[in-house]
């Protein structure tokens, strides 16, 4: 049996806002629910389970969010924090995008408000890249959002003004 009490999740969603940053991405509603220790869960409609909200997670959940429902990404297409080597060291992903032939298409590097983007993170989702070879890279921290295109031949990164609806990549 569920433990989703509307009345209860409503009033934990409305305290959440409180604690966690506002983001630069459309408003969302999402099943959050608390434990008998006092952590917050949210409902990850992705993996199909409640999974431990933290500033990071609250970040990755609605950016998924507005890549599906603005964006029109096929929630089928993404895989999240999946296990991959990096120089010979385990490292995860946030998320990933694949296109509709099954080949990555954009790796996504999700970090919390506070956290400045720069080029460390850059060197990250690099490094990642690697070993994913997506064609388009998104980071975000919620309020900025980079979204580039990688031109392997020139070893730049081609960054665009908008994240491009699914079709279009």
């Amino acid at each position: 049996m569920s433990n989703f009490n509307p009345a209860v999740n409503f009033i934990i969603y409305s305290s959440i806002h409180s604690k966690m940053d506002k983001l630069n991405l459309p408003a969302y509603s999402f099943r959050i629910t608390k434990s008998a220790n006092g952590s917050l869960f949210i409902f990850d409609s992705f993996r199909k389970k409640q999974v431990l909200l933290t500033p990071e997670e609250w970040v990755r959940q609605n950016i998924l969010r507005y890549l599906t429902e603005e964006k029109k990404f096929p929630a089928s297409l993404i895989s999240l924090e999946a296990g991959i080597q990096v120089y010979r060291k385990p490292g995860r992903y946030d998320a990933l995008v694949y296109n509709r032939s099954g080949m990555p298409s954009v790796l996504i590097e999700c970090k919390a408000p506070p956290v400045a983007i720069g080029q460390e993170t850059f060197d990250q989702v690099a490094a990642y890249n690697r070993t994913v070879k997506a064609p388009y890279l998104l980071i975000t921290n919620g309020i900025k959002h980079y979204f580039c295109k990688i031109i392997a031949d020139k070893m730049k990164y081609d960054f665009m003004e908008d994240i491009p609806v699914f079709g279009e990549l």
